[in-house]
């Protein structure tokens, strides 16, 4: 006989186990292997970054919308990627433990509470006012103290570069140039670039004037608002 939930140990124990879940059935599986990586994967509380109404859908394999109408909300970018794909961009960053970070797309600001365990200083962008005030909130219930959530557009310029690493929270066109020049010698910056149904993680490092362009594997995800669009495009 099966028997409900019924205490607070159950829920939690739970909770564990579709993390657990998670981590050794969608991230392991996507080559995310980096021990560090999965230690900050098991200690943040990724359902404390959800919305009420889909935190049951916190550990799926999809990408949980962030307010609204689900379908509207993927379509504007507003929403949590899915849970491989943040693991497999927190692992190919390579975050030390003196970078400082830019991050354009705040969301929920799961990806910043997941960057700010293993980078000094998190900044992230988050275009809508309302998602950047629930992020900001989300990172202080979980004690995160070294990222801070603004309101912008990450497609204007900002001024408070040089950055060690950028990482789009969402998809491009293109990489945007401007945001490589916030980049100090040896930082990097992951985007994932292209088109739908076919999309790269781009991952390009500074060396002085030189840039080097990685494309280590494929994905799709939403679009990050305002970035240029090549002419004819229809999303």
């Amino acid at each position: 006989m099966n028997f409900p939930l019924n205490s607070s140990a159950d829920k939690s124990d739970a909770l564990e186990q579709a993390r657990y879940n998670m981590i050794e059935q969608q991230i392991r599986t996507w080559n995310v292997y980096d021990g560090q990586t999965l230690d900050v994967l098991g200690r943040v509380r990724r359902e404390e970054f959800v919305p009420l109404a889909y935190r049951s859908l916190a550990f799926m394999d999809f990408e949980i919308p962030l307010r609204g109408n689900a379908e509207e909300a993927v379509r504007k970018g507003e929403c949590m990627l899915a849970p491989k794909v943040e693991a497999r961009l927190l692992q190919d960053l390579l975050l030390g433990p003196n970078d400082r970070v830019l991050e354009i797309g705040a969301g929920s600001g799961y990806m910043a509470a997941l960057l700010a365990q293993l980078a000094d200083q998190v900044v992230s962008l988050e275009i809508e006012p309302e998602l950047a005030a629930m992020a900001q909130d989300n990172l202080q219930r979980a004690g995160v103290r070294n990222a801070a959530v603004r309101v912008g557009d990450g497609s204007e310029p900002i001024p408070d570069g040089p950055f060690d690493v950028i990482l789009l929270s969402g998809s491009v066109a293109c990489v945007p140039q401007e945001l490589l020049a916030l980049l100090r010698d040896g930082g990097r910056l992951a985007a994932i670039v292209g088109e739908d149904p076919m999309m790269r993680m781009t991952l390009v490092r500074r060396h002085g004037e030189r840039f080097e362009t990685t494309l280590p594997w494929d994905t799709v995800a939403p679009r990050l608002r305002n970035f240029p669009e090549p002419s004819g495009f229809r999303f």
